[in-house]
């Protein structure tokens, strides 16, 4: 019998009392988390991330600061610079951070009638590859990132978020 991989120890940070409808939500980003680390082809043994679940200025202040975007997205990722020499054996290994914005997320999945659980485990898996290593920049990338979220999300009993 093959050994469950070790999971990401996940702090879900919310930062927006807009949240509060969605009572629900951190149970959904561990669950979400949990799947991707499991599918994924990554070494998440040890390592910690944090998921921050804010609103639409917050986000927004995020992507002009980062990235040079002034408006609101749905979610972001920060992947974490690792040390350089030696670090102590107890430290844990930094996958990075996830923000998430509530509005966007919940007007995304209004229009795109989904239920809003599927469209935040959707998120919280598209950030969480990001912090792993994958990205959208071309085509192909886009393919492979899109397939891994399609199987991780299917694992989880979610239908394909790009149909």
């Amino acid at each position: 019998m093959m050994a469950r991989p070790a999971l990401p120890q996940t702090e879900v940070l919310v930062t927006a009392a807009c949240w509060q409808a969605e009572p629900g939500a951190e149970s959904v980003i561990h669950r979400a988390i949990e799947a991707a680390a499991e599918i994924a082809d990554a070494d998440t043994d040890d390592a910690e991330l944090a998921v921050m679940l804010t609103d639409d200025g917050g986000i927004r202040t995020l992507n002009s600061n980062w990235r040079g975007i002034d408006k609101p997205t749905n979610v972001l990722s920060f992947p974490a610079l690792q040390p350089t020499g030696d670090a102590p054996d107890d430290m844990p290994r930094m996958l990075g951070d996830i923000a998430i914005a509530y509005e966007t997320t919940r007007r995304e999945a209004d229009e795109e009638d989904k239920p809003f659980e599927h469209h935040l485990s959707h998120l919280a898996v598209h950030g969480f590859l990001h912090l792993i290593g994958y990205d959208h920049e071309t085509d192909a990338e886009a393919e492979r990132m899109e397939s891994r979220e399609r199987a991780i999300l299917a694992s989880i009993g979610i239908d394909d978020p790009y149909v």
